[in-house]
C-alpha cells in the first residue's frame, strides 16, 4: 500500500493566520472573546475553542451587551455590522482572510460607480453575505450552471462579476461564458484564492493517479465539498471524512495507492493523525488487514449497522453490548422519529436491537448508536423500490413550504411540488396540511438523499374515476341540480359532483339575445335536464330552457294575427327592428311598417329598450317567425281614440234610440279611418 500526501493539503494562510492569532489571544489571557459566526468551518476548532471559553454568535442582534472582543471570522462580514460594532463601543479584531478583504475593496468600488454586482457562489454562505453587504445587499448571485443560463439582464446596464474564493474553477470559467453574452458591458474578476485553485488542481491531477482518494475536512466546509468534488470526477472511489476515525479500514487492500488531501479549514492535527494511522497500516508487516480485523472481538466503523443487546435503560438514553471494546450508546432522540417515545417502553433489558454506528469513539471511548437511522434505512429503501417500480405510497401532508409541501411518507420528510399537489391550479396549498394522501416518488437521488413525490397523475386518475361513476348515475331527459363553476362566452359549466355538465348558450334560455352573465352568476344554484351523454370523452350536455318550456307552443293562441299587443325593442338592423313580446318570442317590424311616413334609418324612429304598440300581421310558429306593424298599430289605435270622443253636451237622458244612432255613426266612422290607413298603407 502507497500512501501520498497532497503538498497543499491543511490550513491556507489565511486560516492559519487567523486560528493563529486567536490561539495566540487565548494564552495571552484574554478572556471574554467571542466569535462572529465560527472562525473557520472545522467542528474540531470550533469545539476546542468552546471548552477555551471562546463560542460563536450568529447575528448582530447577538452582540447586545457583549463586554469582550468579538472576534471577526475568516469569511468576512457585511458593512452594517461593523458600523453596529463602532457604534456601541464594541472591540473587535478582524481576522478576515486578505482575499476576502480583497474581494470587499472590488465590489465597494465598482458598486459605488453605479455598475450592477454579481457574484458566483453559494448565496447562503458566511462569504457571499459578507460581500453582497458591501454592493447594499443587492447582488444577484449566481451558483449553478443552469442558473447562469436562466438569468435575465438588461443590456443597457453595467455589471461587474466577483466569486467566491473557494469556487471551483471550471465551473467559474463555464459561468463567465454564460454570463458574457448576456450583457454587453460586463467586467470580470477572478477572486478565486491562488491557494485554492492550486489546491484543488493538484488534488484532481493526484485523483487520477491513485486507486483511492480520502478528503479530509469539515461537511459545512464549501472549499473541502468541492475538493471532494473534484476529486470524484476523477476516482470513483473517494471518500470524505472529518477525521480518520471514520474510515472504514476493510476498504482498504494492500496493493492499494490511496491518496489523501484536505480542505483549507482542516487542523493540520487531524491531517497527521489520519497519516499516521494509515501510514501505521502501511508499514505493519506482520499482520495483514484481514488478520488486523478480526484482532479484536469486532471491529466497528462509522456507517455500519450491528446487533446488539440491551444492556440498560434509562430515561434519555440506551446501552448497548456490541462484542466490541466499548459499549455503544443510543441516545433517546436517536430511538424513533417520535419525540415522545419512551425508551422503557420500546425496549427491554436483553432484546436484540440492530443499531447504526454514528461514531466508534466520541471522545470518552463510547460508540454512538442510532436505532432511528436503521429506520430511515429501510424507509428510504422502500421509497427508492416505489420510485423504480412506480408503485403508490400513501403518505401525510406535515408541512406548507416555498414551492409546495412536506410530506412524511414511510417516516422520511419528501418535497411536493405545487405543481404536482393536484391536476388543477390550486390557489391555497394550506387546506392539504395534515391530510393523508397517496403519492408518487417522482425523484430519487440516494447520494444527494433528494427524494420529490408527487400525486397530480393520482389525482388525475382519481378525477377521472369519479367522472365515469358520476355520468354512469346519469340518464338523458334527467332532471339534475348543480352550482354554475364556470362562465365562458359559449355557455356555463355547472358542478354535478365530482363532474361538470356544459348548457350551451343556446340552452339557457329561450330568449336569443341574452348572455350567460346577464343571466347568472358563478355559484348559483340551477335546475337543468340531461339533453346529452358522452361517455367515451365524459361530456354532459345540459339544458335549462328545456325546464321552462317552449313558449311558442301557444303562440298563435296568445298572439293571433291582427290582434294589437305591446313589445319592447331588442335589437335594431338596417330592414327593421326586433321586438320582444316575452322572454323567448320576438319579432321583427319591417322599417316599411314602422311609420306611415317614409323611414330612412330605423334609429330615428326607436330606441333600444322602448315600449311599443304592434299589430301582429303573420306568424309562422313552425318556423318561430312573426311579422309585427307599428304603422298599423298606430292608426288604430288614432282611430279608436277618435270614435271614442263624445260631445260633452250629452247626457244620461238620450234615449235609447238616440244612442243607438249614435253607435252607427261611430262604427261607420271607423271604417272610413281604417279605408283612409289601409289606401296609405297600399299607396
Amino acid at each position: 500500500m502507497e500512501i501520498i500526501l497532497a503538498k497543499t493539503a491543511g490550513y491556507c494562510i489565511g486560516v492559519k493566520t487567523a486560528v493563529d492569532k486567536l490561539y495566540q489571544q487565548i494564552e495571552q489571557g484574554e478572556t471574554n472573546l467571542v466569535t462572529y459566526g465560527p472562525i473557520i468551518h472545522n467542528k474540531h476548532v470550533t469545539q476546542d475553542l468552546a471548552k477555551r471559553g471562546v463560542h460563536a454568535i450568529e447575528s448582530m442582534e447577538s452582540l447586545n451587551g457583549i463586554a469582550g472582543t468579538v472576534v471577526i471570522r475568516t469569511h468576512g462580514i457585511p458593512p452594517k455590522v461593523y458600523d453596529y460594532m463602532e457604534g456601541n463601543n464594541i472591540s473587535y479584531k478582524d481576522y478576515t482572510c486578505p482575499f476576502v478583504k480583497k474581494i470587499h475593496r472590488i465590489v465597494q468600488n465598482e458598486y459605488a460607480k453605479g455598475r450592477n454586482i454579481i457574484i458566483i457562489g453559494n448565496a447562503a454562505h458566511p462569504e457571499i453575505i459578507g460581500i453582497n453587504g458591501f454592493a447594499k445587499d443587492t447582488s444577484i448571485t449566481v451558483q449553478t450552471l443552469k442558473q447562469a443560463q436562466e438569468l435575465q439582464l438588461e443590456q443597457d446596464k453595467n455589471y461587474s462579476v466577483v466569486v467566491q474564493t473557494t469556487f471551483h474553477i471550471e465551473n467559474f470559467e463555464k459561468i463567465v461564458e454564460v454570463l458574457k453574452n448576456k450583457a454587453e458591458n460586463i467586467e470580470i474578476y477572478n477572486t478565486i484564492c491562488s491557494a485554492t485553485t492550486e489546491r484543488q488542481i493538484e488534488a484532481g491531477e493526484l485523483s487520477k493517479k491513485v486507486d483511492k482518494m480520502i478528503v479530509i475536512g469539515d461537511k459545512s466546509s464549501a472549499n473541502s465539498n468541492k475538493l471532494y468534488e473534484v476529486c470524484k470526477e476523477n476516482c470513483e472511489n473517494t471518500y470524505f471524512i472529518e477525521n480518520i476515525d471514520e474510515i472504514e479500514l476493510n476498504i482498504f487492500e494492500t496493493r492499494d495507492k490511496i491518496g489523501i488531501t484536505a480542505g483549507a479549514s482542516t487542523p493540520a492535527a487531524v491531517i497527521k493523525e489520519a497519516v499516521t494511522k494509515m501510514s501505521k497500516l502501511e508499514n505493519d508487516t506482520q499482520q495483514t488487514f484481514e488478520e488486523m480485523l478480526d484482532s479484536s472481538l469486532i471491529t466497528l466503523h462509522t456507517g455500519d449497522v450491528v446487533k446488539g443487546t440491551v444492556l440498560q435503560i434509562t430515561n434519555n438514553e440506551i446501552s448497548v453490548n456490541l462484542n466490541y471494546k466499548s459499549d455503544g450508546i443510543v441516545a433517546r432522540d436517536e430511538l424513533s422519529d417520535d419525540p415522545n417515545a419512551d425508551p422503557k417502553e420500546m425496549f427491554s433489558v436483553g432484546d436484540e436491537i440492530e443499531v447504526y454506528v454514528m461514531k466508534v469513539n466520541d471522545g470518552d471511548g463510547n460508540v454512538i448508536l442510532s436505532h432511528k437511522r436503521i429506520e430511515e434505512q429501510k424507509n428510504v429503501a422502500t421509497i427508492e423500490t416505489a420510485f423504480k417500480e412506480k408503485t403508490v405510497l400513501k403518505g401525510k401532508v406535515v408541512d406548507v413550504v416555498k414551492g409546495g409541501l412536506m410530506a412524511r411518507i414511510n417516516g422520511v420528510k419528501v418535497f411536493v411540488p405545487s405543481s404536482q399537489v393536484s391536476s388543477r391550479f390550486v390557489d391555497d396549498l394550506h387546506k392539504f396540511k395534515g391530510q393523508d394522501l397517496d403519492f408518487h416518488i417522482i425523484e430519487f437521488n440516494r447520494e444527494r438523499r433528494r427524494m420529490v413525490a408527487g400525486r397530480k397523475e393520482l389525482a388525475q386518475q382519481e378525477e377521472q374515476r369519479k367522472k365515469q361513476e358520476a355520468i354512469a348515475q346519469l340518464e338523458v331527459g334527467m332532471e339534475v341540480e348543480g352550482t354554475i363553476s364556470r362562465m365562458v362566452g359559449f355557455g356555463v359549466f355547472v358542478d354535478l359532483g365530482n363532474i361538470d355538465g356544459l348548457i350551451h348558450i343556446t340552452e339557457l334560455s329561450w330568449n336569443r339575445n341574452k348572455k350567460p352573465s346577464s343571466l347568472f352568476n358563478v355559484g348559483d344554484h340551477v335546475k337543468a335536464r340531461v339533453l346529452k351523454i358522452d361517455v367515451e370523452k365524459l361530456k354532459i350536455s345540459l339544458s335549462i330552457k328545456d325546464m321552462l318550456g317552449d313558449p311558442w307552443n301557444d303562440a298563435k293562441e296568445k298572439y293571433p294575427i291582427g290582434s294589437i299587443v305591446v313589445g319592447r325593442v331588442v335589437r335594431m338592423v338596417k330592414f327593421g327592428a326586433f321586438v320582444e313580446l316575452e322572454s323567448g318570442v320576438d319579432g321583427l317590424i319591417h322599417i316599411s311598417q314602422i311609420s306611415k311616413n317614409h323611414v330612412s334609418r330605423t334609429e330615428d324612429i326607436l330606441r333600444i329598450g322602448q315600449d311599443v304598440h304592434v299589430k301582429i300581421i303573420d306568424l309562422d310558429k313552425e318556423n318561430k317567425k312573426i311579422s309585427l306593424s307599428k304603422k298599423e298599430a298606430d292608426a288604430e289605435m288614432e282611430a279608436k281614440e277618435s270614435s271614442q270622443q263624445e260631445p260633452d253636451q250629452l247626457t244620461e237622458e238620450k234615449t235609447e234610440e238616440t244612442q243607438e244612432g249614435y253607435n252607427e255613426n261611430k262604427t261607420d266612422a271607423t271604417e272610413e279611418v281604417d279605408k283612409e290607413d289601409t289606401t296609405e298603407t297600399e299607396v
